[in-house]
């Protein structure tokens, strides 16, 4: 069952982040880094990728930026990214490989599967916060405005 966890924020929207990490001491650390960043966001955490494409087809959520974990049980992150990108109802939604792994094949192959960012998990706290930072600034300059959203409603003036 996917976990939200909302931080609200007075102002502009947040951002809406889909985390898929089955690490709960990651999507704990993810969290808590993107809260001392202050990002503004919130976070719907679910832990293996066969309830990520659930909760993407099935509930039409579309968040501004999914988090993907590469090293994933029952449907791992290359075959998540493969589903969402060939998925023309999805194939939009920002995606950053967000992964503790380094290895270049891994990279090469987040990239010609068409991920946005490929990012290696700092180990440092410090470290750690400020890139969840960056990734805000970054991704929140790059969604589209809510009257381009896809699941935006628009209403009817009344004449």
């Amino acid at each position: 069952m996917p976990r939200d966890y909302r931080k609200k924020v007075a102002g502009d929207s947040p951002v809406e982040i889909l985390l898929i990490e089955d690490n709960p001491t990651d999507a704990r650390r993810t969290i808590r880094a993107l809260r001392r960043g202050q990002v503004r966001c919130r976070v719907t955490v679910v832990e293996d990728g066969e309830q990520a494409l659930q909760l993407l087809r099935e509930s039409r959520m579309r968040p501004d930026l999914v988090l993907l974990d590469w090293y994933l049980p029952k449907k791992g992150g290359r075959e998540v990214l493969d589903e969402i990108k060939n998925d023309p109802e999805l194939r939009r939604v920002p995606i950053v490989v967000l992964t503790v792994s380094d290895r270049q094949e891994d990279v090469t192959a987040a990239y010609n599967a068409h991920a946005n960012s490929f990012v290696t998990k700092p180990v440092n706290p410090e470290q750690f916060d400020r890139t969840m930072k960056l990734m805000e600034i970054f991704w929140k300059g790059r969604r589209s405005p809510p009257s381009e959203h896809p699941t935006a409603v628009r209403k009817k003036r009344k004449r």
